[in-house]
């Protein structure tokens, strides 16, 4: 298999597996105690209340509309990894009602049920946007705007998420809207913190005498690749060499290992990034 098959099932496979962490979250936790702080699918325990249907299958009308939407609208611009991801959230979620049917929450504690209804969906929307993908609804809206109006996706996404937590007011009691409302507020913390955590990676400044075997190691054993410029220390007036590079965590730590070993005297500054672009890296 090619590297490029390799990265397109790599990436195919964390679309999945983010969506049906996103799925489990949704029919286990939210749909149960309606909960509604955001997405179609906050907006499906609404209209379930109103309407003769059933959450997941609102669910799956609307992520299908959304997606029509978006493909109409986005054309070739639109991600196939979002459609999948959007394909797997709608199917599963409205599947899981005829292979496991739930009467009520699974817990008698609502702030249990909280928890898992915010941390399931977060860390799958967490792997679905690592991977430049998304769950689709209320995400595919966000991008018509930013696309037609210039609007950022976080501002149309939390619009969005407001309204909908706002309107479970209209169908459910004060402790059931204070819930949402608390979920609202704790999804995007959660979700961010995700996204930073899983695109973490560490970059390096490393002033040193003799910048080849350094870079030697980069390159032969870390496999990436690093920048060399001159330099002249300040205080004693020698020359020396600097080198940037961005590394994972991993590859920072057996990078500092080695240099400990080999050049003590050198000098690091290491800072902590989640926003690394180019080749590697995140997308430009």
């Amino acid at each position: 298999m090619s590297n490029f098959r390799k990265s397109v099932f790599y990436d195919y496979l964390c679309v999945s597996v983010g969506a049906l962490l996103v799925a489990a979250g949704v029919y286990f936790f939210k749909f149960p105690n309606n909960f509604t702080f955001g997405g179609v699918s906050g907006f499906c325990v609404v209209l379930s209340r109103l309407l003769p249907a059933t959450p997941g299958k609102l669910n799956l009308i609307l992520n299908g509309l959304f997606l029509l939407l978006g493909l109409i609208t986005m054309g070739r611009r639109f991600a196939l990894k979002t459609a999948w991801a959007t394909v797997i959230v709608a199917v599963v979620t409205e599947r899981l009602e005829v292979w496991c049917p739930l009467e009520g929450p699974l817990t008698n504690e609502p702030l249990l049920e909280l928890i898992f209804a915010i941390l399931l969906p977060a860390v799958g929307a967490a792997l679905l946007f690592s991977r430049d993908a998304s769950g689709g609804g209320t995400d595919i809206l966000a991008a018509i705007m930013k696309d037609r109006r210039g609007i950022e996706m976080g501002k149309g996404l939390f619009i969005s998420d407001v309204l909908i937590t706002a309107s479970s007011a209209l169908v459910f009691d004060i402790q059931t809207v204070l819930f949402s409302a608390l979920g609202l507020l704790a999804k995007s913390i959660v979700v961010d913190e995700f996204i930073q955590n899983m695109n973490l990676c560490k970059c390096m400044i490393i002033v040193c005498d003799d910048a080849e075997p350094i870079c030697g190691y980069i390159i032969g054993t870390l496999k990436r690749s690093a920048t060399i410029c001159p330099g002249r220390g300040a205080y004693a007036g020698g020359e020396k060499q600097v080198i940037f590079t961005a590394l994972r965590p991993a590859q920072a730590h057996r990078l500092r290992v080695y240099i400990h070993n080999e050049q003590p005297k050198a000098f690091m500054m290491v800072a902590s990034s989640s926003e690394i672009m180019g080749k590697g890296f995140l997308p430009l």
